[in-house]
């Protein structure tokens, strides 16, 4: 089959999110065949250009969210009395009531549906506006008809109470939102034969503007939509918002409120990373019976042997691995690090962080080192070495970053410490603890995020913001040894149970066969005058061979000859969604793959 991958600052250019997630998805994959529709955040980052592609990528197309790119096009009379229209139900959905707890009702059905079908029937018109005039949506966005729009809705009654003191600085910021959100609606990725419209399946790495191409593939052709959220698009919005103002803040949660809920109505499964995720999906309206847990793969090859090897080269050392941001609280850490010092003298923390790309992180480290320089002077002591020379003490605490000659990598960085710490006040999927768990280490990690879902039972939870109890925990795995190896080897051995990239790329595997096989995509042939035409596409149409040109055909049940030459044409030609009977693999398998059933490995 062949798969719309959809991102948005990420894969394929060289750096963003999920970038690895999703090359590990393709190349995992590759008796499938993914046309990749990217969105870029930032000028920088499509300068860097794309990662190494494999060969069951066959078409990548891309467009920026950083840039509004307006063509320029002034609509006519009634174009603009339509968008009028499309646009003004749009800020009457948005402004009517509670978004998330709209969603939340019309799942239950007490119906808040109609809301919810006032937004989507104006978000489609917007985009069919778009199709027939060839562009001039971005201009119109911004324009004055779009302001006069959300005003009206906010001094409508029974609009949100929050919004209705709404000024028109506060109007212009909301525009210019939205604006940039429903960008994609203008892209000219939209064509039946060498756009989103030819493929099989719209699979959205993430929510927000990421999934609005493949709302638009279903809209228009049918394509049955996969949605993917390891972190929640509609949280960030609300993080992302917190400065501005009362009224700006209630119409952004509430539209992007709108926009999560008809994401999730229309998708055929909904694929969160972890039950964190899940439970905003629910709230936001996801129908639990579309939701399928696949948790982010990740590769354990890597620290294998750390995990085999199973000891550390100091037992008095706590690791601490992550970006220095003020999310990850390190001055909780440090503080607990102090009471940890005065029960065990000898301990010391390791903070390996990566190097700073913005200033705010760049001063939060600045800031953490000279609380560690309060906490922890320097301890100067006579202490002779060979010849008599002078050691320097070794610092208690310690800011590296990877590469460096003390933490060359990751794995190494394991290997040094005892006990792993996560200090984190908000925490989506913890990475760094799974890298731990990999490397057979115990961990004491705070509630907050999916922590708990990962670790099971095989670490130690303290409350966030709360150094004494942290500070206790690190004490008793420090006091422990044998409480330490039983706990690293249960991590280890439930890290590679769930977590790896192979149960990841399994389970999207049955997702794919269980989506298209329930949810498969009708397109119907015509002839010169525009007239259906039955059987027009054969069955033999699907397979990658050419013996219906050649006059070959089988002639037997099995058809062994006839069904490997397919497989190995569509693999020496790119072409991909072929499998024989047998079990011959697609492009680029070179081996036989076994179908997982459907659901396999998504709980």
């Amino acid at each position: 089959m062949r798969i719309g991958l959809l991102t948005e600052g990420g894969y394929p250019y060289v750096s963003g999110d999920a970038r690895l997630w999703c090359d590990r998805l393709v190349r995992g994959l590759g008796q499938h065949g993914f046309d990749v529709y990217a969105l870029s955040r930032s000028e920088r980052q499509q300068g860097e250009g794309f990662v190494e592609l494999p060969t069951q990528v066959g078409r990548v197309r891309t467009a920026p969210l950083w840039t509004a790119g307006d063509d320029g096009m002034a609509y006519g009379r009634r174009a603009r009395r339509r968008f009028a229209e499309c646009y003004g139900e749009l800020a009457a959905a948005v402004c009517a009531g509670d978004a998330v707890g709209d969603a939340a009702g019309a799942a239950s059905g007490d119906g808040s549906l109609d809301v919810a079908d006032r937004f989507g029937s104006a978000l489609y018109g917007l985009a069919e506006l778009v199709r027939e005039e060839g562009g001039g949506l971005t201009g119109a966005l911004r324009s004055e008809t779009a302001v006069r729009a959300l005003e009206s809705a906010c001094r409508a009654p029974g609009a949100l109470r929050a919004v209705r003191g709404a000024r028109v600085p506060d109007l212009l910021t909301v525009a210019d939102r939205i604006e940039r959100t429903l960008r994609p609606l203008s892209l000219d990725w939209y064509d039946e034969q060498n756009g989103l419209g030819s493929v099989d399946l719209c699979h959205a790495t993430s929510g927000g503007a990421a999934a609005l191409p493949g709302l638009l593939a279903r809209h228009f052709w049918g394509v049955p939509l996969l949605v993917t959220e390891y972190g929640v698009r509609l949280r960030a919005h609300y993080l992302d918002a917190c400065e501005e103002s009362g009224p700006v803040r209630a119409l952004l949660a509430a539209f992007h409120g709108r926009l999560a809920a008809e994401m999730y109505r229309q998708a055929a499964l909904i694929t969160p990373g972890n039950t964190h995720a899940r439970r905003w999906q629910e709230r936001c309206g996801a129908d639990r019976a579309k939701l399928r847990t696949v948790y982010p793969g990740m590769e354990a090859s890597r620290f294998w042997e750390v995990g085999e090897r199973g000891d550390c080269a100091d037992p008095d050392t706590l690791v601490w691995v992550g970006r220095i941001e003020p999310d990850k609280d390190l001055v909780s850490l440090l503080h607990a690090f102090a009471a940890v010092r005065k029960a065990r003298p000898k301990a010391r923390l390791r903070i390996i962080g990566a190097p700073a790309e913005r200033p705010a992180a760049a001063a939060y480290r600045a800031d953490c080192k000279a609380l560690a320089a309060r906490l922890f002077p320097d301890e100067v002591g006579d202490v002779r070495g060979i010849g008599g020379r002078p050691v320097p003490p070794v610092p208690p605490v310690s800011f590296e970053e990877i590469g460096g000659p003390d933490a060359p990598s990751l794995a190494e960085v394991y290997a040094a410490g005892a006990v792993v710490v996560l200090s984190s006040v908000v925490e989506g999927f913890p990475n760094s603890l799974v890298e731990a768990m990999f490397c057979g280490r115990a961990t004491v990690s705070t509630d907050v995020g999916a922590v708990v879902e990962v670790i099971g039972g095989t670490g130690l939870v303290a409350p966030p913001r709360n150094p004494r109890a942290l500070a206790e925990a690190c004490v008793a795995l420090l006091r422990d040894p044998e409480r330490r190896a039983l706990l690293g080897a249960a991590a280890r051995a439930r890290a590679l149970e769930l977590f790896t990239v192979e149960q990841n790329v399994a389970a999207f595997h049955g997702i794919y066969l269980e989506i298209v096989s329930h949810c498969p995509v009708r397109r119907a042939a015509t002839g010169a005058t525009g007239e259906p035409q039955p059987f027009a596409v054969p069955a033999e149409a699907h397979v990658g061979a050419r013996w219906t040109e050649s006059g070959t055909r089988p002639t037997s049940a099995s058809g062994p000859r006839w069904a490997t030459e397919a497989a190995g044409a569509a693999a020496r030609s790119g072409v991909a969604g072929v499998r024989s009977e047998s079990g011959a693999a697609g492009a680029g398998s070179g081996a036989a793959q076994e179908p997982v059933p459907a659901g396999k490995g998504t709980r």
